[in-house]
């Protein structure tokens, strides 16, 4: 399983190459950027990240405040600071900071700190107690159902109420007819989770429910486009590569 992980600097340059940086390692999945420590705590809210790579002096709240705080929160995120700053390695590592990285990064100093999250991310995967109930769980039970995020609380969808998914900035939405939700769940978990009979994955970024689409325009190259059924009237692109197949659901 991939750790998410959230890049929190108030320079685009930086969050460009910390990003590049961590592309090789293969378990750490970027799906979010903050420009400050309140972005960071709304994103940190809706989100169960792993690992925060965290700058310092940032406008606002700084980088060691931010850390202070998420001490506070249950089963808050590892912290890894990236900055240009050399004297804050002590307040960093007395808010539970992991590791403290000075810019420019060296790549192999950020494998360390990535490879000592991981590690302590697997023991506490290891440790957890595995719960005795006294019916056994049935996977898929509930599959119907997506948990999504809604100011600060879980809701639970039913699949009867969902329309359309889709990717945008490295974060999943699910649409409703009138509310637009932010899910944990990846688009391909979400594929796998709800009826293919219904849900179909119409492009990359988009799973679409079949039934509450109302329109179907032809477009250019032999892609398609769909109206579905929502406040708005979305369009939902179908790929050329899903065109066919789309076709043969709906027998046309």
């Amino acid at each position: 399983m991939k750790m998410r992980a959230l890049i929190v600097d108030d320079e685009y340059p930086a969050r460009k190459e910390l990003r590049y940086l961590l592309e090789p390692f293969d378990f750490i999945k970027v799906v979010g950027e903050a420009t400050n420590s309140i972005e960071a705590l709304e994103l940190i809210e809706q989100v169960d990240y792993a690992v925060l790579f965290i700058d310092i002096d940032m406008p606002g709240l700084s980088g060691i405040e931010l850390a202070e705080q998420l001490k506070e929160i249950p089963r808050s995120p590892a912290i890894i600071f990236v900055t240009a700053h050399e004297n804050f390695a002590l307040a960093a590592f007395a808010a539970n900071a992991v590791d403290y990285l000075l810019k420019p990064i060296n790549p192999k100093r950020l494998e360390e700190a990535v490879n000592k999250v991981r590690k302590m991310v697997e023991s506490k995967v290891e440790s957890t107690p595995v719960p005795v109930t006294p019916q056994e769980f049935k996977p898929g039970l509930a599959s119907d159902m997506i948990p999504v995020e809604h100011r600060g609380k879980t809701v639970l969808l039913h699949d009867t109420d969902i329309i359309y998914a889709y990717t945008d900035n490295d974060y999943v939405y699910v649409k409703t007819h009138n509310e637009r939700y932010l899910t944990r769940f990846t688009l391909k978990e979400m594929e796998s989770r709800l009826n293919p009979n219904i849900f179909f994955r119409s492009h990359r970024c988009y799973l679409v429910n079949i039934r509450k689409t109302k329109e179907l325009i032809p477009f250019f190259n032999g892609t398609y486009t769909l109206i579905v059924d929502d406040h708005e009237k979305s369009e939902v692109p179908v790929s050329r590569t899903q065109s066919k197949k789309l076709r043969d659901l709906l027998g046309i």
